[in-house]
């Protein structure tokens, strides 16, 4: 009798660790968003455009940061440094349809 006294203990034990578990990974907020698929179609154009967006101004700035970069280092003068640059840019400006 005690044997399944402590059994049962331990179950509901187990069982209590088990919903716990499964409220900590938000399973059936998960599932509830599975039941409805024009939600998850829109969640993922959202973060689809939210990621273009981002990594579209992450680029620009960067590129806008190492041009003028560049350009200052062209101020500076330096021997072949300066000369190496300014060809570099100026084969970009061709692309571009600058010149």
């Amino acid at each position: 009798m005690e044997n399944e006294g402590d059994k049962t203990t331990f179950m509901a034990v187990q069982m209590e660790k088990l919903v716990h578990h499964l409220e900590t990974m938000r399973i059936a907020e998960y599932v509830e968003l599975m039941e409805r698929p024009a939600r998850v179609i829109f969640l993922n154009f959202v973060a689809g455009i939210s990621r273009g967006l981002g990594i579209a101004i992450g680029a620009t700035l960067i590129f806008a940061i190492m041009l003028e970069f560049l350009r200052r280092l062209i101020l500076l003068h330096i021997p072949g440094i300066g000369n190496f640059i300014a060809e570099v840019m100026h084969i970009v400006e061709m692309k571009n349809g600058k010149f």
